[in-house]
């Protein structure tokens, strides 16, 4: 086992890498280093090295560190509430940032937007949800809410509570999404016919289903593509 660094080692390696960053811009750092250094702030005497590492080698890639659930980065050694917290709270920033042009861009026409934004809103998710994006007559975004969640094979929606809701926020058009936490985003029977009483209960009021994407960390796949709406 490699020795502990000790107080001024620690601090002249973090120094270094601050230099490397600020010369560089981090372009030549790897995954592992960029963590590294993000978690200096929240674990000020501790060497974030391994630490860093071993969140790669546990989630895969950056990706998967920042939106992993909260437990599951808890498990990891050195890993407590606090800094859990700062990074789920980068995920959370991370989907703001991916959110924000849907809400002043026709989401249709920035479609990739629409997907990259679901893939890192639900990729990672343990738990099945069941999201509805409302969108204006000008097909921008409105509001994004939960509207069910379930086990790790199946969440519950509310056709009648998606009517609700779109008449509420005066909402135009809707596309729903979900995840699939086995990770094969392929639609279930059970999805098609959920998507089909949504369509019914909003069909009436002159509100139109654009798509159902569902999400899994294989990738996303869109009812309407696969001509299943």
């Amino acid at each position: 086992m490699a020795d502990t660094p000790s107080k001024k080692d620690l601090e002249e390696h973090r120094q270094r890498v601050r230099d490397r960053f600020a010369l560089t811009g981090g372009d030549d750092f790897r995954d592992y280093e960029l963590l590294e250094l993000m978690l200096f702030g929240v674990l000020p005497r501790v060497d974030t090295k391994p630490i860093a590492k071993e969140l790669i080698a546990r989630f895969r890639t950056l990706d998967g560190v920042i939106g992993a659930p909260r437990e599951q980065l808890m498990a990891v050694h050195r890993i407590g509430p606090a800094v859990a917290t700062h990074i789920k709270a980068i995920h959370r920033i991370l989907v703001a940032v991916e959110r924000e042009p849907l809400a002043v861009r026709p989401v249709l026409g920035s479609w990739s937007a629409v997907l990259g934004y679901l893939k890192r809103l639900l990729a990672e998710e343990t738990e099945e949800q069941v999201r509805v994006l409302y969108l204006d007559r000008r097909l921008r975004l409105i509001a994004d809410e939960v509207q069910g969640r379930g086990t790790i094979d199946q969440a519950a929606i509310y056709p009648r509570e998606v009517a609700r809701r779109a008449l509420e926020l005066r909402a135009a058009s809707v596309i729903l999404a979900h995840n699939h936490p086995t990770g094969d985003p392929s639609p279930s029977r059970q999805d098609i016919a959920m998507t089909k009483e949504v369509i019914a209960a909003l069909q009436p009021l002159g509100v139109t289903v654009h798509d159902h994407v569902i999400v899994g960390r294989d990738g996303t796949r869109s009812m309407k593509a696969l001509g299943l709406i």
